[in-house]
């Protein structure tokens, strides 16, 4: 089933994402301490002091997608354009962390779409998926987040994305197996609907531009 967002459900999206943290930074820090002293530390000693600090800057960072929104992201990026093939941006660096266990995920997602008479900013993509993200995340909605995006926002006739990633969970801990790797694909529109417009974006992100 495709999704799509009206203006409205954009806005909606704004007021979630800008919602206000319900505990303040002191009690962040004081999580942490509490963390350290569990696992058995002195958070006093001089390595740890500021620990707790950085820790609670460091996941502010790391989920800073909770206080964007695609309104904002876009800033007006959206044109009108007679354009009818194929976009795609591939090899979009991403950096996650896993919701279940608060551990990286890393790799890189391939986004497509074939326009509508609407094509977006290059850049917008790759800010989409990092928004997306910047968040708490298993690696299915994470794929599913960034092609309703943009299925929302331009109307096209299809979108497509492929997320390949490595999850720290299943890597420095749990099964343990280091060079695993996930991949996760939401088609959309043409892309879900003509096997061979499938089949060319999975040959194009298959294949390994070469540049002199």
């Amino acid at each position: 089933m495709t999704l799509s967002f009206s203006p409205d459900d954009i806005r909606k999206q704004s007021v979630i994402t800008e919602s206000k943290p319900v505990v303040s930074e002191a009690e962040m820090q004081q999580a942490v301490r509490t963390l350290l002293l569990g696992m058995g530390e002195d958070p006093d000693r001089e390595g740890l002091r500021d620990t707790p600090k950085r820790v609670v800057k460091a996941l502010k960072f790391l989920t800073s997608g909770y206080h964007q929104s695609l309104d904002e992201l876009l800033n007006g990026a959206v044109f009108h354009e007679d354009a009818n093939e194929m976009v795609l941006v591939r090899d979009i660096d991403l950096f996650s962390s896993c919701e279940h266990h608060i551990l990286p995920i890393l790799g890189r997602a391939h986004v497509a779409y074939i326009p509508n008479g609407k094509v977006i900013g290059l850049s917008k993509i790759a800010r989409i998926c990092e928004m997306y993200a910047r968040r708490l995340q298993v690696q299915e909605r994470l794929t599913q987040q960034i092609a309703d995006a943009l299925q929302g926002l331009l109307k096209p006739q299809g979108v497509a994305v492929v997320v390949e990633a490595t999850h720290m969970c299943m890597v420095m801990r749990g099964v343990q197996k280091p060079g695993s790797w996930t991949v996760t694909s939401s088609m959309q529109g043409v892309f879900a609907d003509d096997a061979r417009t499938r089949q060319e974006f999975m040959e194009l992100i298959r294949h390994r531009p070469s540049f002199h």
